[in-house]
């Protein structure tokens, strides 16, 4: 059986990800084919090189750190991001909290990262391994309009895959993944409607008509892919685990108390879900 796991992003609710990945890992499961978007995938490689810990380390060390994300960043000429792109990308996996890349490397399955190209409004897959000490791949994954620039990779222009494909499931299966598990970081009764500035977002990027539809049509999109991933759940194909109430989750939540509920929740799921499904 080829195993898939595929991550959702939502910026820092994916703590709640990273606790399932971690509970993963103690459990001894290993998936095939991971494929992901955003803050999903960002944290799938610590548990691609069997990392336990790093990514809920890194969460409840440096979330507060002036260095790590907050509006004075937007002002740097290098980095026009809310987060500290060189910071997050360069100095945590390289000097602060040390990413395993022999481990990565080792690792014989796929690793995917769902990006959304900036010229088509399509979403792309780039694959992901530990050559790329620059994480430009998984940048380009993360990055939402607004909140960060664009990102060029490979001669092309991408933003984040969450906004064509936010659950890459359905690539996963089309890839040979017999069963898959899907990390969500909204509960399952949620209903996504338009982001306020999706209007901004497309005046800013009219000229990209394909892009500009894909944002138009991002909320419908997550909507009816939730209701066929939960159809597959009920096929046997999919193993769902989600949150049971994020009201109180920010996407930029700083508060290491909040962070480390979003991880024990998603711990403790998917001890109880897995044991039972796997």
């Amino acid at each position: 059986m080829k195993l898939g796991l595929v991550l959702e992003g939502g910026a820092n609710r994916a703590y709640f990800s990273v606790g399932v990945m971690d509970a993963l890992i103690d459990l001894g499961i290993k998936a095939d084919y991971i494929i992901g978007v955003s803050a999903g995938i960002a944290n799938a490689i610590s548990y691609a090189s069997n990392q336990r810990g790093r990514s809920i380390g890194i969460g409840l060390t440096y979330l507060n750190d002036k260095r790590y994300m907050g509006c004075r960043h937007f002002l740097s000429k290098e980095n026009k991001s809310y987060y500290n792109k060189d910071f997050i990308f360069n100095q945590l996996p390289n000097i602060y909290a040390p990413f395993d890349y022999d481990a990565l490397n080792k690792y014989d399955g796929e690793i995917y990262a769902g990006v959304t190209s900036l010229d088509t409004g399509e979403c792309e897959y780039l694959k992901i391994d530990g050559t790329d000490k620059s994480w430009t791949a998984i940048t380009a994954s993360c990055a939402l309009p607004l909140m960060f620039p664009p990102v060029e990779y490979n001669g092309k222009t991408y933003f984040d895959g969450g906004i064509s494909n936010p659950i890459p499931f359905e690539k996963a299966l089309q890839d040979g993944c017999d069963k898959i598990i899907v990390i969500l970081t909204r509960p399952r009764i949620f209903e996504k409607r338009a982001d306020p500035t999706v209007n901004l977002c497309r005046f800013l990027y009219r000229k990209h008509q394909g892009f500009s539809k894909a944002l138009k049509e991002r909320a419908e999109k997550y909507n009816i892919l939730r209701e066929r991933l939960f159809e597959l759940e009920k096929e046997g194909k999919a193993i769902v685990i989600a949150p049971d109430n994020t009201d109180s989750w920010k996407r930029t939540e700083r508060n290491s108390k909040i962070i480390k509920e979003m991880y024990d929740e998603g711990y403790e799921k998917a001890i109880k879900t897995v044991k039972k499904e796997l």
